[in-house]
């Protein structure tokens, strides 16, 4: 099973896992479905790069 994206930034270093679960209680609460990173970024727990990083290492694992 591939790792989820919250994991895999927590994992690296670039959000905690109460950053994590502060996006994952927005995205159960939103009536739009939102992804994770977009949230994230959108809070400030992340920057677009952190977010490439992890897109790109997703990618390149298939």
């Amino acid at each position: 099973m591939a790792e989820r994206i919250g994991d895999y930034l927590v994992r690296i270093g670039v959000m905690s896992e109460e950053s994590v679960r502060a996006v994952l209680d927005i995205q159960d609460k939103e009536e739009e479905p939102r992804v994770f990173g977009e949230i994230a970024i959108e809070l400030g727990f992340i920057d677009d790069s952190a977010l490439k990083r992890y897109l790109d290492e997703k990618a390149a694992s298939r």
